[in-house]
Order: C-alpha cells, then structure tokens, then sequence
C-alpha cells in the first residue's frame, strides 16, 4: 500500500536524520560564543550595552534567555530535518504569556517574535526544551527532574501536534488557550498561580501605564517620566518626522484600526530599555491622546535581522509573503505573530526609519504595538516540580499549535511518530546543551571580570 504524501515526507525525513540522532550536540569548530555577543553589540545603543550584558549575567537562565544569536550558529552547525516552519526563534518558557485578544479576553500563547522567521521545526523545539532544563535547575530541581520535565514537554509537543494534525486547517487556525484552559493544566496550588497571574495582566492597562510610567502636569499634559538609564526623552526624532512616522505606521494596520487612530494625537515618547536579549536596540514608548484625554500607549521597537538568518543562516524571508514586496525586519516580525498566534493585537503594524547622522545614518526597522496590554507571565521559579512540569508542557503543546499552521505539521507529526525515540533524544540534547549554555554564561562572567566586556548590574 503507497505511503500518503504526508508519511512519505516524514520518512524522508528521519532518513535525513534519525529520530536518535536528535539527541547528537553538533558545535561549529571555531565556535566564539563571546565573540558573537561582541559582533551584536555593534549595532546597539552603545551606552546601553552594558544594562544588557549585566541582565545577562543575573543568571544562567537570563543569560540564555540572551543567547538566541550563540543557539542559532550552534543550531546551524549540526544536520536539520529539512521540515521547516514560521519558527518563534526564540522559544524559551519565558516567552509565553497571557495578553489581550481583539475581543479583551485574556488568552495564553507565545509572545515574542522579533526572531521569527522559517527555520526548521526542531529548532524551536529544542530552544524550548533546553530553557525548561535550564530553569528546572535553577528552580533547585535535580538533574533527574529536569530531564523528566523536558522530555514531557517533547512529548506534549508531539501528542498536540498529531492531534492538531486531525483537525482541519481552519480549525488549527482558531484554536486558542484561554486562562481557564491554561489553569486546567496545574492542580489546585498551580491553579493560584494562573489565577494571580492572569489577575496581574487584567489590571495592566493603558490607564494603570499612565499611573505608573507617566504623570499629567498642572495643564493636562501628559508626560511620560524619566527613568535612567531604563527611561529616558531622547533627541532620536523631531515631532514632524514623528508625525510622519505614525502616519506610515497607520498605513500598515487593518482599516477599522487606522480609522481608531486617526482620533489620537501624539503627546510624549521616550527610548525604554526592555526585555534581555533586546536590551540596546531602539525601543520607544509612545503615549498618544484621544478626544476625551484618554491615552493610549504603544510601543516601537526596532527589528533587526533575525538570528535565524544573521546566525542560523537561514533565508531572510516574511513569512507568507508572495507579494514581491519590498522586505523589511518589522513586517517580518509581524507576519510571524500573526502566523504564530492565534489571536493577535490589532495594533500590530510596521515602519522604516532612519538614525545616525550624515555618513553613519542608516535605515532602521520598527514593529509597533500596543504596550502592555494585559500582557502577564506564570513566574517558573514560583512553580514546584509537579506544576513546573505541566508548565513546560503547556508551552510546548502552544508551540505545536503554532507549528501546526504550517503546510509541513503532518510530516512533522509522522516523523515524530508515536514512540519515545525522539522525545528521549530532545531530552538527551536538551540536557547535554544546558551544560553548553552554562559554560557560555562563565565565559561571559570571565570576559567582564577582566573587562573584555563592561557590564552594569541594575539594583
């Protein structure tokens, strides 16, 4: 009996590279994990490179949390399955969150993207599988544990990803997780932990930015306060070529949302250091006035090249985009959201601009988005072994929803099977990169203690 096109395509695949070969670490020769971190630095913020570097080493869990370019080039280094999807890019378990759907429910996904990108399945897979090891132990879990809650994972991602694989396309496109559904994953401690949490995500509004981030002068005027070196008013833009710049952006969004904006004014914005990995890229908060004064609050934030391209070596492509249009970082990033997530802001949108001065001005891209709207995180380390585990889990069963989109999910679920072969090998590599990731972060540790590297550590 002939092999349907998707079991064709699985087999091909593990001819590629076996199931048990999963678990082989293939590292580049001349691998400079250092080096790499230097060569990123280049095209930051220069004054904010060490607030970056510092964030890093709070420990080894924030350094990987940075070291998506180190993982990318490592990544690229060893054999793939050849089934590429959108990939996250940077599929650590920090990067799953609740935040507002268009219909201001609270849902639970993946949130992060300015990695996005076509890459192979496995790579976010693995990125997310060794996080969860990491983390396990600086959660105190034994090396046993750990590996137990990475291979659960593995194995979340693959029983979703073959019952995804059942549905129909439109049915994989809007399936989502709720609080509710997210909650039902923990027993009744687990439980308060999702319920404080999605509580938390509620509460943080345009209005509650306003109380905490901004202040109204005596006229009215809203204004968003400095805090250096994290908040600061900066001289990058004039309010003509902010103008300019938000009337583009207006152009990239639905029209119902363009429509809503046109009823805003700027009044304020400010570079805002955020995140790990992205600290020293251009990033700004923007607070816009409505008709009755109230204030809404988005954030541009620059999109540079993807690791998967700059490191992975991977094409530099939009995802979906058959259009011929011209390619820019921000519109990537938002088409890998949109790909990713099943359901995403409506704010979504994208810009080119400029910095520098004369001879050093350069083109920059930005993706902009509403800022903090009821976006809110399960905290790990606040989870014992059994709830961490079904934490893992959890995000792993999102990634595979949102691989799941892709044209290639069947012939990844028939190449992943239904046997323990690659679970146990993701775990295995999970594991042996953990200690890869480790020395990294003692590398990074020697590099400013000799001071290769400057670093600042936040109080």
């Amino acid at each position: 009996m002939p092999m349907t096109p998707r079991a064709a395509r699985g087999a091909a695949a593990r001819r590629r590279l076996p199931r048990r070969a999963l678990a082989a670490l293939h590292l580049p020769p001349d691998r400079d994990p250092i080096g790499i971190l230097e060569r990123q630095h280049a095209s930051r913020l220069q004054d904010l490179v060490p607030v970056r570097v510092g964030r890093m080493l709070e420990s080894p869990f924030a350094f990987y949390r940075g070291s998506a370019a180190i993982m990318a080039s490592d990544l690229a280094a060893g054999p793939t399955t050849g089934l590429d999807v959108v990939a996250c890019g940077d599929a650590h378990i920090a990067n799953f969150g609740f935040y507002a759907s268009p219909e201001r429910e609270l849902v639970f996904d993946l949130n992060d993207f300015d990695e996005g990108g076509p890459a192979p399945w496995e790579w976010d897979l693995r990125r997310l599988v060794t996080s969860i090891h990491i983390a396990g132990r600086e959660n105190g879990l034994s090396e046993k544990a750990c590996r137990a809650a990475s291979r659960a994972a593995a194995r979340s991602y693959q029983h979703r990803l073959r019952e995804f694989c059942g549905l129909a396309a439109t049915e994989r496109y809007f399936a989502r997780v709720d609080t509710s559904q997210a909650a039902a994953h923990f027993g009744k401690a687990g439980r308060t932990a999702v319920e404080k949490a999605s509580a938390r995500a509620r509460r943080r509004t345009s209005e509650h930015t306003l109380r905490k981030l901004a202040t109204r002068s005596e006229d009215g005027a809203v204004r968003i306060i400095d805090q250096p070196p994290l908040v600061q008013h900066v001289d990058h833009a004039s309010l003509d070529e902010i103008h300019h710049l938000f009337a583009q952006y207006r152009a990239t969004v639905r029209e119902d949302v363009a429509y809503l904006l046109s009823q805003y004014r700027f009044v304020d914005f400010a570079l805002r250091v955020v995140g790990v990995g992205s600290v020293g890229t251009r990033c700004y908060l923007l607070a816009l006035e409505g008709p009755t004064g109230d204030v809404l609050f988005l954030q541009a934030k620059e999109a540079q090249q993807t690791v998967l391209s700059t490191h992975g070596r991977r094409p530099a492509a939009i995802p979906g985009d058959e259009s011929g249009a011209e390619h820019t970082e921000g519109h990537r990033v938002v088409a890998a959201q949109r790909v990713l997530q099943a359901n995403s802001d409506p704010f979504l949108g994208w810009i080119t601009g400029w910095a520098g001065e004369s001879e050093d001005r350069h083109r920059v891209d930005y993706y902009w988005r509403q800022f903090r709207d009821m976006k809110g995180s399960v905290e790990p380390q606040t989870l014992d072994e059994r709830e961490f585990t079904a934490y893992g889990s959890l995000c792993a069963s999102l990634l595979a929803r949102a691989h799941g989109q892709s044209p290639n999910a069947d012939a990844i679920a028939a190449y992943l099977g239904r046997g323990e072969n690659a679970v146990d090998a993701l775990a295995e590599w999970a594991a042996a990169y953990a200690d890869v990731a480790r020395a990294d972060f003692d590398a990074l540790q020697h590099a400013v203690s000799t001071g290769r590297i400057p670093a600042h550590h936040e109080s």
